[in-house]
């Protein structure tokens, strides 16, 4: 099986964002997700209580994904998909108490204390918009093996579409800012015990379903994809791939290792020490610095630990969440700003070339600069509470469902596709949304199935206090 998601591997493809894998990969290839949360998390329930800043009172619900996010699976180092990644139930936060003169003040902000939690649905919606920018990219707007599904290439499919969807790659980006924002919020005042069964308990399930599925598909006989080697199999099961030097099984997943390496600094540096205002606000900064003195330096460990080309969303996911939580605040915005214009600098430099007829696609600066500040201001609006009217609990649905299916719909997508357009003939357009309907409806099954039953087994079993 070819590990590929992003753009075309051949010299006509436009450019993927996605860090180049082993030989698994084929010609499509990339980088939402988040997309994620590319992952979220499901997180804690927080209540405010009079004179401090929320905190966590729960850790029962499953955590979720953030980015997808990935988001997709590009091959080429310039093409991003999907996010990440995304999760069953998202972090409530609390809601503002009524202001007056009296109302105590958060101890590191300037926002009065909350009182009553408020689910951020919103957050959930904005997770499957990403997945499914990321699955029309996928499905409509590369090259790749997607082709050889449609019997055709995409732009035969969809002459007009097909231009338009070869933007959803920036679902990753989105991803991004939702994962830095959501793991902010369930990271806060959390144990790194606690922190660390979350993330495995809310990534690992689904995972290792997909692993399986995607796995025995391409084992079948009809099916004319390569499979990838048992024993790399069997390394995909840790989520390490990549580092190792194994092909991957699922193209998404490398939105899923950024996810990881996310984690894992924000864990040492903010989990572990404790999460604070000015605690957070210097993580940020010196993050930023640090990405990119490791862009000057061109060290590829420096890279890989610092990620240049993807801080910024995560930076300016959490600068949000630092708004939402305590206000308006000069040094909280100014993160924000600093990262989407670094952000922005990136997504162009990866994803915009020169108008070329023997390219795939061709990205306008002005679109991928726009799709950026679309997932930066969606997630500020929603940091604002600007869109708690959209409380609608078929979100919250939404939200569960993403995670699954962005790490199912491209190489499960490949064949379902085969089967509808080339040997039951049905139209381009009525596969496509057949196709996103029934990767949908198996995200529901392994929520379902397979998160709602092993992620609170996992999350236990990594929580439990043992005597001796």
């Amino acid at each position: 099986m070819t590990a590929t998601a992003g753009a075309p591997a051949t010299p006509s493809a436009a450019p993927s964002a996605t860090p180049p894998t082993g030989p698994a990969t084929g010609p499509g290839g990339g980088p939402a997700d988040t997309v994620g949360d590319m992952v979220g998390d499901a997180g804690p329930t927080y209540a405010a209580s009079p004179g401090s800043p929320a905190s966590p009172t729960s850790v029962g619900s499953p955590a979720s994904p953030t980015s997808p996010g990935s988001p997709a699976s590009p091959t080429s180092p310039a093409s991003p998909t999907v996010a990440l990644p995304l999760p069953p139930a998202l972090p409530q936060t609390p809601a503002p108490a009524p202001a007056s003169a009296s109302a105590p003040v958060a101890a590191e902000g300037s926002r009065p204390a909350r009182s009553g939690p408020v689910r951020l649905r919103a957050l959930d919606g904005l997770r499957l918009l990403a997945a499914l920018m990321v699955a029309a990219y996928h499905y409509g707007g590369r090259d790749g093996e997607i082709s050889q599904a449609w019997g055709t290439s995409p732009r035969e499919q969809f002459p007009t579409a097909s231009s338009y969807f070869a933007y959803g790659c920036l679902g990753v980006q989105i991803f991004f800012v939702i994962s830095g924002f959501v793991i902010c919020m369930s990271g806060w005042g959390r144990p790194l015990r606690s922190f660390f069964a979350s993330r495995v308990s809310r990534l690992y399930p689904a995972y290792w379903a997909a692993i399986l599925i995607v796995t025995a598909v391409f084992a079948l006989p009809w099916v004319a994809y390569k499979s990838v080697s048992p024993s790399d199999t069997l390394v995909n099961l840790t989520m390490l791939q990549q580092p190792l030097g194994a092909d991957r099984v699922l193209g998404v997943c490398w939105t899923l290792w950024a996810e990881l390496r996310f984690y894992a600094l924000f864990a040492l540096f903010v989990v572990l020490p404790g999460a604070g205002r000015q605690r957070v606000v210097l993580f940020c900064a010196v993050w930023t610095l640090g990405a990119a003195l490791a862009e000057a330096a061109n060290q590829p460990l420096l890279d890989l630990v610092l990620m240049p080309e993807y801080a910024p969303f995560f930076i300016g996911g959490i600068g949000l969440y630092l708004i939402h939580r305590y206000g308006h605040d000069a040094l909280a915005w100014g993160i924000v700003g600093i990262s989407f214009l670094i952000g922005q600098h990136y997504a162009v430099a990866e994803l915009w070339h020169a108008p070329n007829p023997s390219f795939f696609s061709y990205r306008s600066t002005l679109g991928i600069v726009a799709l950026v500040a679309f997932g930066f201001l969606a997630v500020a609006l929603i940091a604002l509470g600007k869109f708690q009217w959209a409380n609608w609990r078929w979100l919250t649905l939404a939200g569960a469902l993403t995670y699954p299916f962005y790490l199912v719909h491209e190489h499960l997508g490949w064949v379902v596709v085969g089967v509808l357009h080339r040997e039951l003939g049905l139209p381009s357009y009525a596969t496509l949304a057949l196709t996103i309907l029934l990767m949908l409806a198996l995200a529901w099954l392994l929520y379902r199935f397979v998160e709602q039953r092993l992620t609170p087994v996992i999350k236990k079993s990594l929580t439990a206090v043992r005597v001796r």
